[in-house]
């Protein structure tokens, strides 16, 4: 069963993440800032990470991405990045700092379900 990582400090984003997987066969973890992130991601070593970029607490999203592509011990989870920041520069910074894929906010359900579904084809 494949791991899931929804990271947001939103309670209601991480619901309705929550609530369009639940269909599927996947283990759902939350977190609601950058740090629990990291120390879940660590003992859960998920598969994939949903995360938000701009987030309360030292380490945004951007850090947190950082941090699980260059940590050896995660075995480079997938990473969506899921912002309400769409402009090029963005989807850019997410990029550089080891997004592989790029949500702007609101997004489907479908959506999300599809990008999801290009990152296990890709891994």
């Amino acid at each position: 069963m494949k791991k899931i990582l929804i990271v947001d400090d939103h309670v209601d984003i991480r619901r309705l993440v929550r609530m369009t997987l639940e269909f599927e066969s996947y283990e759902i973890f939350e977190a609601e800032d950058g740090a629990t992130a990291l120390l879940l991601a660590e003992a859960v070593r998920p598969d994939l990470v949903l995360l938000d970029v701009m987030m309360p607490g030292e380490l945004d999203g951007l850090d947190v991405c950082c941090k699980l592509k260059s940590d050896p011990m995660l075995l480079n989870p997938r990473v969506i990045m899921l912002s309400a920041r769409g402009q090029a520069q963005d989807c850019s910074a997410g990029r550089q700092a080891g997004a592989d894929a790029y949500l702007v906010k609101p997004f489907s359900p479908l959506q999300l379900i599809d990008v999801i579904a290009q990152q296990w084809e890709h891994a």
